[in-house]
């Protein structure tokens, strides 16, 4: 099941919900009872530190480094 992050307005809090997918848009309230919330977006994959592999190198490429010439 996926897992949402959400922010509280009044409290500031940030906290996750595990729900299904179909409930995603609905309200969430903050562990501390606020009901003022909304959803965060995903960071997931974003800014990655590992250098792209070279072209060329054999490997990969449009289909499997041989019609690239």
């Amino acid at each position: 099941m996926p897992r949402y992050e959400y922010r509280c307005r009044p409290c500031g809090d940030t906290f996750e919900l595990s729900r299904p997918m179909a409930e995603s848009a609905d309200p969430a309230v903050c562990p501390a009872g606020h009901e003022d919330t909304v959803k965060l977006l995903s960071t997931v994959a974003v800014g990655g530190s590992t250098p792209a592999p070279a072209s060329g190198s054999g490997g990969g490429g449009c289909c499997g480094g041989g019609c690239c010439g």
